[in-house]
């Protein structure tokens, strides 16, 4: 029991951990927060700095939802606690303790969590963000009709209360997250996968879909 006391808090600090702005400002010296769209994951790190530290930042803030779970699973801990520790994991990336708890949105995390919960399902997941971009070109859109179908079929696939309600508050929290982005949909203003963006010609309030 005292090392289950324990996984929550790690969850939390192992998502805290700003890859996004880590991996920017050791390659080029650039802070994210000032630059694009101000966010710390991988869609404003690919836009910023480049293809290479947009990947790697998507790798590792996916691992640190992934492994946090993956760990709590390892030592046996009870579904209810190991759906907690990934809520912590995915809440340190959108409230990380090393910035101020101004975080990302939390999709690669959430992925990573999904991953460790049921990777079939994930990989499920994943293919609708997929398909969705490759549709309509909006990685914004792919977010949110993802946030709104992953719930679905987490319940429809496994089942298990702690796992959907898991799914449900993280999907949910997405959705919030990206409440700007829909504005900018509505009003046909939402920048295109593909489309080059410099950090200047974004404004700072323009949070995409990482």
């Amino acid at each position: 029991m005292s090392v289950g006391v324990w996984l929550v808090p790690l969850g939390y600090l192992a998502g805290s951990i700003p890859f996004g702005l880590l991996i920017a400002k050791g390659t080029t010296g650039v802070d994210v927060r000032k630059a694009g769209s101000g966010n710390i994951g991988a869609t404003n790190v690919l836009r910023v700095v480049g293809s290479g530290a947009g990947a790697l930042t998507l790798a590792l803030d996916t691992l640190k939802g992934w492994a946090p779970v993956a760990a709590s699973q390892l030592l046996g801990a009870p579904e209810l606690l190991v759906a907690t520790v990934g809520l912590a994991a995915f809440l340190g990336h959108l409230y990380p303790l090393f910035l101020g708890f101004r975080g990302g949105k939390g999709v690669a995390t959430a992925l990573g969590v999904l991953l460790a919960l049921f990777a079939k399902i994930a990989l499920l997941i994943v293919g609708v963000w997929l398909l969705t971009a490759a549709l309509f070109r909006y990685s914004s859109l792919a977010a949110l009709i993802t946030a709104i179908a992953a719930p679905v079929l987490v319940w429809a696939l496994d089942g298990r209360p702690p796992y959907v309600g898991l799914t449900i508050m993280i999907c949910g929290c997405i959705l919030i997250r990206h409440r700007e982005n829909m504005s900018r949909l509505i009003a046909g203003h939402e920048g295109k996968i593909g489309k080059k963006l410099h950090g200047a010609d974004l404004p700072r309030h323009d949070r995409l879909a990482l």
